[in-house]
């Protein structure tokens, strides 16, 4: 898989509710503070606030009739697991999501609502995620990664698909979240087919900078612990799909 391929599936998608496309707004005070030009993808617009429901329900709307039938199940810390449960709400089918017990509760309240049942699972991402591969063995659900899944990739940059038909020319530079690489991977595939001159730069938080130690490596690696401050992007090791694609 490379970011050629993941671009062509971007370009060919249909993006449709709940996904909504998001405006591209411009920062007017800081623009004119650092005397530049600054602008926003406003992704907390979406009814679950996060870019994730892209990812989630791009991949869930390609399942066969038998596999939404079986269900699904995710592992996050909070902002896939509320897109899942939106996703899975809008589809119709059943959803379980393992949440790290360290997760606010405002979040896992807000996954209840949305209708999916939650289980509570380990001290971080990882953990959950590792129960919740157990789980699919025993349930045959299907399983909705957070990132390192071609179709959630390509659900995520449907972002960068958007900001291009928003803005007149391309930018010098996009900056892109990193946890476990699935916004990265498929907003710079897109990006760098249509703006081949556009810098793209990944920020991830310090204390779990899976991608920074990877690239060091040359090779994906594990970290030995990750801070939960910034739960949303608390992963140990960046996934195996997106780490080819962003090196591709």
């Amino acid at each position: 898989m490379n970011y050629k391929d993941i671009y062509q599936q971007i370009e060919t998608s249909v993006f449709k509710e709940p996904i909504l496309q998001t405006p591209t707004q411009k920062l007017l005070g800081l623009s004119k503070k650092l005397d530049n030009t600054l602008y926003i993808k406003r992704e907390d617009m979406q009814d679950v606030f996060s870019f994730k429901i892209r990812g989630a329900f791009h991949k869930m709307s390609l399942l066969s009739d038998i596999e939404k039938k079986r269900g699904v199940i995710a592992a996050s810390a909070g902002n896939h697991a509320q897109g899942v449960a939106l996703g899975a709400r809008h589809l119709e089918i059943k959803a379980r999501i393992v949440m790290p017990k360290t997760t606010p509760s405002i979040k896992v309240e807000a996954v209840k609502a949305l209708g999916a049942t939650v289980i509570l699972e380990g001290d971080n991402y990882d953990a959950a995620y590792l129960y919740t591969k157990e789980l699919v063995q025993k349930s045959g659900e299907t399983l909705i990664h957070p990132f390192d899944d071609k179709d959630v990739i390509v659900g995520q940059g449907g972002i960068a698909k958007e900001l291009v038909s928003q803005l007149k020319e391309p930018l010098d530079v996009i900056y892109v979240a990193v946890g476990g690489g699935g916004l990265l991977a498929g907003v710079a595939s897109y990006i760098k087919e249509v703006w081949p001159n556009t810098k793209i730069i990944g920020v991830e938080a310090q204390d779990s900078a899976c991608l920074s130690e990877a690239l060091k490596a040359d090779k994906r690696v594990i970290l030995e612990k990750v801070g939960i401050f910034a739960d949303g992007v608390a992963v140990k090791q960046i996934g195996k799909t997106t780490f080819e694609v962003i090196k591709g």
